[in-house]
C-alpha cells in the first residue's frame, strides 16, 4: 500500500467512474483500475462494486476512504510544514467562499494579497456553505471565508467584518423615494429570497422574522444577481448585501437602494480553518488581509450604485460578476 494508491482510491470515490478518476488523477484508465485491483488484493476485500456505468464503494471501501483522505491529508499538512519553514509565504492555499460574497469581496483583496504574498498561489473554489465546510472536514480545502454562526469545534473561526444590508427596490416603489428605512418597514413587504442551500437566504429569512415580514411565494432566485435582475424587473424587493453594490458591480438605473436606520441588518464574515491545521500562523496572516478592506467600503452612507459611473465595472456583461481573471491568482475552481 502506498500514498499514490490511496490517492487513486479517493479520486474514484469522489469521481464514481474509472474514466473520469483517472483523467483527475493525470494517468490512463487501466492503469488506475489495475492500483485499485491490487490494493484490494493486499487487504483482501472488495472496495468498489463495478457495474457498466458507474461503480459504488462497499461499506469498506468507504471507511477505508475515509481514512485515507484523513493520510493523505496529514502528508499534505507534513509537506506544507517543510514547505512554510522553507518559505513561509510561498506554496498553495486552497480556499474556499460562498457565491454571494465571493465575486464581490476578491477584487478588491486580491490585488493586496498578490503584492503581499507574491509567491502564493491561491486556489478558490465557490460552493454553497455546506459544501465549503464538508471539503474544509475532508480536507480538500485549506480554509474558507464564510457567514457566521459556524457550529464546528473542529474550525479555528477568525473574524474578518461585519457586512450590512441595503434594501433594494424598483423605481416606482413606495420605499424608493425615502432616505432610509426602519425594519417596521418592510412588514407589509413580501421580499424575494435566494433558494435553499445559500446562507443569505437564512440571514434574509432572519430580518424578515425580525421585521414581521416574509418571502415572496413562488419565487426563489437560484443566485444574487438572479435577485438584482428581478428587482431591476419591478418583481418586488429584497435584501443586499453592501459589496455587492460597491465597484467593480455595475450600476443599474432600475434599482433603487435604502439604507436602514441606526444599526442596519447585517452579516458577520470570518475566515474559517482547522484546528490541526500546520497552516494556522500563515493563516492569521492571510485573515489579516481579507479584514483591511478599503475604507469605506463596508459604509452603506458611502456613493454607491446611482452615483458610481458605469464604465467603473470591470464585470460580465449582464452579471455583475467580476471575471474570474480579476477574482483569483493561481487558478479559479468549482469543486
Amino acid at each position: 500500500m502506498n500514498l499514490r494508491d490511496l490517492a487513486y482510491l479517493v479520486a474514484l470515490a469522489e469521481h464514481r467512474h474509472f474514466g473520469r478518476a483517472a483523467a483527475a488523477s493525470f494517468v490512463s484508465q487501466p492503469t488506475l483500475s489495475t492500483q485499485i485491483r491490487k490494493l484490494e488484493e493486499e487487504l483482501d476485500i472488495s472496495l468498489v462494486e463495478r457495474m457498466p456505468r458507474k461503480i459504488r464503494l462497499t461499506d469498506a471501501g468507504e471507511e477505508i476512504v475515509r481514512h485515507a483522505r484523513e493520510a493523505l491529508n496529514e502528508v499534505a499538512q507534513i509537506r506544507a510544514v517543510a514547505r512554510r519553514t522553507i518559505d513561509p509565504q510561498s506554496g498553495t492555499v486552497r480556499l474556499g467562499l460562498f457565491p454571494t460574497l465571493g465575486p464581490y469581496l476578491l477584487p478588491h483583496v486580491v490585488p493586496k494579497l498578490r503584492e503581499r504574498f507574491p509567491r502564493l498561489e491561491l486556489l478558490l473554489r465557490e460552493e454553497k456553505t455546506e459544501v465549503v465546510l464538508e471539503q474544509l472536514r475532508e480536507g480538500r480545502l485549506d480554509a474558507g471565508i464564510l457567514a457566521l454562526p459556524i457550529h464546528d469545534a473542529q474550525l479555528h473561526q477568525e473574524f474578518l467584518f461585519e457586512e450590512p444590508f441595503l434594501l433594494a427596490v424598483p423605481e416606482g416603489h413606495p420605499l424608493a423615494n425615502r432616505e432610509c428605512v426602519r425594519l417596521d418597514d418592510l412588514a407589509d413587504q413580501k421580499l424575494l429570497l435566494l433558494e435553499d442551500g445559500h446562507c443569505l437566504r437564512d440571514q434574509a429569512l432572519e430580518v424578515c422574522q425580525r421585521a414581521g415580514t416574509s418571502e415572496r411565494s413562488g419565487f426563489r432566485a437560484t443566485s444574487l444577481e438572479t435577485l438584482r435582475q428581478m428587482v431591476a424587473a419591478g418583481v418586488g424587493a429584497t435584501l443586499l448585501p453592501v459589496l455587492a453594490i460597491k465597484p467593480p458591480v455595475a450600476p443599474s438605473a432600475d434599482i433603487r437602494l435604502v439604507r436602514f436606520h441606526a444599526k442596519a441588518p447585517s452579516r458577520r464574515i470570518a475566515m474559517v480553518w482547522r484546528k490541526t491545521s500546520a497552516m494556522a500562523p500563515f493563516f492569521l496572516e492571510l485573515a489579516r488581509v481579507f479584514a483591511d478592506l478599503p475604507a469605506g467600503l463596508l459604509d452603506p452612507a458611502e456613493p454607491v450604485q446611482h452615483l458610481a459611473p458605469r464604465h467603473a465595472a470591470a464585470t460580465l456583461p449582464g452579471t455583475g460578476r467580476a471575471p474570474a481573471s480579476a477574482t483569483a491568482t493561481g487558478h479559479r475552481q468549482r469543486g
